[in-house]
């Protein structure tokens, strides 16, 4: 039996059978390019690479958008097909949500400005035109993308550019110059004093919620990672926090013969965004005692305590601002909470390892960089270090 829309089929030996069109025959029929593995997984990436091959190649369909064949270096191909090429070639290869954010770049922003375009007529002046523009005036209404977004296009241009490099296709112009200057945005964190307030409130009103916020604000964990975690994730016993898992809400993928009024995005829930995101972290003695005194016999997700029903981020979102409002405190992003711990823990002298371990990076940069936040009485404590050299005997 096929799969629904791919042309890949079990046979009866018990092997996996590809086939994609390569053309059409003197009478017109189609012609076809076959693969064969042992599972669906194999045939399905052997499949997506005959299709790249033979898209790029003489024998493409002639209904068909006319695609110029590689070869002279007066020859391209036409972006467009180039793109899509390479889409599907990733696929495989990242995450769902992943896919569906290069997809979406692709569609609204790279293939209406430079799909008809011939791969060998790029150029950095017209990269950079095209950049320009997109930050002036990109976007459904007209008001121009941010540098974030911008900066996220032209990865996925660069992508491609590698992608038809292993090809044999070549790079039309060194695209590395091509920059997009990030606007360095001023991290909102939570004083001592509204984190004091905040966590008075939270311990008077206990619940699933304000449960879910405590951990946060004192271990770090995201969004996701919160809305994820379960009440089996959490050891009283050792005091620990194991974070494995994150929640969020990504596009369906619609496709032919769909019911119209389908839902256009669903819940997921995956492994963090990299390995270094799943991690075990200390509790604090203190949280770790609220826990066990509010836990009792919950399981399943802790913003629930049920198994079989969860809280997905943008109702914890809603949650969090009406908490904020009826403790009197500036309404601020979730993630505020995840740059409000990592503050702390540098204003008290935090390890940086540890810290950078238990926020999920990589590496003691991103933590440096992204999620330290001094303030301005920390700033003045550390200057203070230098009077000693202003002593006048």
């Amino acid at each position: 039996m096929s799969r629904k829309g791919e042309n890949i089929y079990q046979r009866k030996d018990g092997r996996w059978e590809g086939r994609c069109i390569k053309g059409r025959g003197e009478d017109r029929r189609y012609l076809y390019e076959y693969v064969y593995a042992d599972t669906y997984q194999e045939v399905k990436e052997r499949l997506i690479m005959k299709k790249s091959k033979v898209l790029l190649s003489k024998g493409q369909p002639q209904e068909d958008r006319p695609c110029k064949v590689p070869g002279p270096a007066s020859e391209s191909v036409i972006f467009r097909r180039l793109a899509e090429n390479w889409l599907a070639a990733t696929r495989c290869r990242v995450r769902e949500s992943t896919y569906i954010k290069y997809r979406n770049l692709l569609n609204s922003y790279i293939l209406p400005e430079l799909g008809d375009k011939e791969w060998n007529e790029f150029s950095q002046e017209q990269l950079e035109i095209f950049c320009r523009k997109m930050r002036a005036e990109g976007g459904c209404r007209r008001r121009g993308l941010s540098s974030k977004t911008v900066s996220d296009i032209l990865s996925v241009i660069r992508g491609i550019a590698r992608y038809a490099s292993g090809r044999g296709l070549g790079l039309p112009c060194e695209m590395s110059p091509v920059a997009v200057k990030k606007e360095a945005k001023e991290m909102r964190v939570l004083t001592e004093r509204e984190q004091e307030t905040l966590c008075r409130f939270l311990c008077a009103n206990l619940n699933d919620c304000s449960i879910g916020i405590l951990i946060c604000m004192f271990t770090g964990l995201r969004l996701g990672e919160i809305c994820a975690l379960r009440w089996e994730d959490v050891s009283l016993a050792e005091q620990t926090i194991y974070v494995h898992q994150t929640m969020q809400r990504i596009q369906n993928e619609r496709k032919e013969g769909d019911v119209p009024d389908e839902q256009k995005t669903k819940i997921i829930i995956t492994a963090p965004k990299s390995h270094d995101s799943i991690r075990r972290i200390p509790v604090p003695k203190e949280l770790a005692e609220i826990l066990a005194a509010y836990r009792g016999g919950k399981k399943g997700y802790v913003l629930t305590g049920q198994a079989g029903r969860y809280v997905e981020p943008r109702t914890m979102e809603r949650h969090f601002a009406r908490i904020l409002a009826e403790a009197g405190i500036e309404r601020v992003h979730f993630h505020t909470l995840r740059h409000t711990f990592a503050t702390r823990c540098v204003e008290r002298n935090f390890d940086m390892k540890s810290l950078s371990e238990i926020l999920g990076h990589a590496n003691v940069n991103i933590t440096l960089n992204r999620y330290v936040h001094p303030s301005m009485e920390l700033k003045r404590k550390n200057m203070q270090k230098l009077s000693d050299l202003l002593a006048v005997s």
